[in-house]
């Protein structure tokens, strides 16, 4: 594998992982920020974003001297004395109005490098962006000698190395074929299987990929209520459903909507993709409404085990949150669905106070306001007369649950990850309620087994 000259642009979750990914596999690559504090805690080898491996690896880059940061685009393509063969952009799509993707960190980026890219280059798109952005990137530049390809990511936070460096697949798309393989080639030590495509082709496949993800979450959580309605355990359904090969065991997991930086701007400008085309797409549509009505759904839950009634009156009831971040393994707040459920749960008159092992007690976020952060989970619990599970963080499962039952004002535990054992819960004193799950045996009827 020959090493490539590579600049990559934005060091967020993307762009970091995929700049220190590429060092390690024997590319020498620059990465360029606008944000000056960012980048000089970089080059001390200082990673903000939590996000397993991902710091060994940008020290390892700095000391092998494959890796290194700047601030500004196009002094990221200066800095390469031999000039930059591929250029790689990471910035920012988010969710527009109306949903739409909002290109304007991309748009940007163009008018900074445009002058300064070498002749014969490859621009690759990274960045999440709408059908048709190759092409309109191509016309932005203007230049004939530089070529334009997609490349979309498929990293998961708290796994976004392992993904990297074990994907399930490598997609490549362009009009220049030679250009989608030199591309391709970046990535060959991975040994992954490749597509090769065109560029719409490629641009659809990441949302694609995230809108059937979503739809096989909201259906799931659909199962899960239909569980409570029936009598039967969401659990045994998924694993009687897992074992089919057509189905598989990833994204059956109930839990309180799906949420983060992706699913819900992909599958929202996957609908603006299929309204550009004059298609309904119905079925994608309906998996978001299902996922916002299973946060409400949630607060019903809430407020049903809190009050005796789904209607109940939260009012002055003070309520523990355990998790708030989006995911287990992140510190990542954005369009968390624990940060959602807060909301409804305030709007509803709740006292609200929140422990994550991601957020230091001193966080700052405006999204945590109203929500009193406590520095570990037992002084959360204290006195609180509901505990939520909202991230499904490990070491919730191996809290002192007979301690918290003392500590609660009652003790009762909403758990809507399904991350706890509810026989443990209920002989520790507490009343647990899951998710599509059968209640936890009466603590009377387990003593006398």
């Amino acid at each position: 594998m020959f090493a490539r000259r590579i600049a990559v642009v934005g060091t967020g979750y993307v762009g970091l992982t995929t700049g220190a990914c590429l060092a390690s596999l024997g590319h020498h690559v620059i990465c360029a920020d606008v944000d000056e504090d960012k980048i000089r805690r970089l080059r001390d080898g200082k990673v903000d974003i939590l996000e397993p491996g991902l710091s060994e690896l940008v020290v390892e880059g700095l000391a092998a001297g494959r890796l290194s940061f700047t601030v500004g685009a196009a002094v990221a393509l200066e800095q390469h004395a031999e000039g930059v063969e591929v250029v790689f952009l990471c910035v920012p799509t988010p969710m527009g109005v109306g949903g739409v993707a909002d290109l304007r960190a991309v748009e940007a980026v163009l008018d900074e490098i445009r002058d300064t890219l070498p002749s014969g280059c490859v621009i690759v798109n990274k960045s999440t962006v709408p059908v048709g952005t190759a092409v309109r990137t191509a016309e932005l530049l203007g230049r004939s000698d530089v070529a334009v390809t997609s490349n979309p990511e498929f990293l998961r936070e708290g796994a976004a190395v392992r993904d990297f460096l074990n994907p399930d697949r490598i997609v490549v798309g362009g009009e220049a074929q030679d250009a989608a393989e030199r591309v391709a080639a970046l990535y060959s030590r991975l040994g992954a299987p490749t597509v090769l495509t065109d560029s719409a082709s490629a641009e659809l496949v990441k949302y694609a990929a995230n809108g059937f993800l979503a739809m096989k979450l909201s259906y799931v959580n659909a199962v899960a209520e239909l569980c409570e309605r029936l009598g039967a355990d969401i659990l045994d359904v998924t694993e009687g459903m897992s074992y089919d090969r057509r189905i598989g065991r990833e994204f059956l997991n109930p839990g309180p909507g799906w949420g983060g930086s992706c699913l819900p701007k992909d599958t929202q400008a996957l609908l603006q993709v299929a309204d550009a085309a004059d298609f309904e797409f119905r079925l994608m549509r309906a998996s978001i409404d299902t996922n916002t009505r299973q946060r409400q759904r949630m607060v019903d839950k809430i407020r049903l085990a809190v009050t005796g009634n789904r209607n109940g009156s939260l009012s002055h009831s003070r309520v523990a949150l355990l998790g708030l971040t989006f995911k287990a393994g992140t510190n990542d707040l954005r369009d968390s669905p624990a940060l959602v459920i807060a909301a409804l749960l305030r709007q509803a008159g709740a006292e609200l106070v929140g422990y994550d092992p991601a957020l230091p007690a001193s966080t700052s976020h405006p999204d945590l306001e109203g929500i009193e952060l406590a520095v570990d989970a037992y002084a959360a619990l204290a006195q609180a007369d509901a505990a939520v599970v909202l991230t499904e963080w490990p070491e919730f499962r191996t809290l002192d649950w007979p301690r918290i039952a003392g500590l609660m004002g009652t003790a009762r535990v909403i758990d809507t990850r399904n991350l706890l054992d509810g026989d443990v819960l209920t002989r520790a004193g507490l009343t647990w309620t899951g998710v599509g799950r059968r209640q936890a045996v009466d603590a009377a009827v387990l003593a006398g087994q």
